[in-house]
C-alpha cells in the first residue's frame, strides 16, 4: 500500500477538524454579532449615565 493510498484513507484527525472548523465558524459569527450590538449597546450605556447624572 502506497502512503498516499494510506492517507487517502486515514480519517483520525477528521473529527478534530471538523470541530475545529465549526468552532471558528460559531466564532466569526458571535464576533459578527457583537460588532453589530457594540454601537447600541454603548449608545444605550450612555443614556443611562447621562440620566444618572442629571438626577445628581
Amino acid at each position: 500500500m502506497t502512503i498516499f493510498s494510506r492517507f487517502v484513507k486515514d480519517e483520525s484527525g477528521a473529527t478534530a477538524i471538523e470541530y475545529g472548523l465549526i468552532a471558528a465558524i460559531v466564532s466569526v459569527g458571535i464576533i459578527a454579532a457583537l460588532g453589530k450590538v457594540s454601537g447600541s449597546l454603548q449608545t444605550t450605556f450612555n443614556n443611562v449615565s447621562n440620566s444618572l447624572n442629571t438626577a445628581k
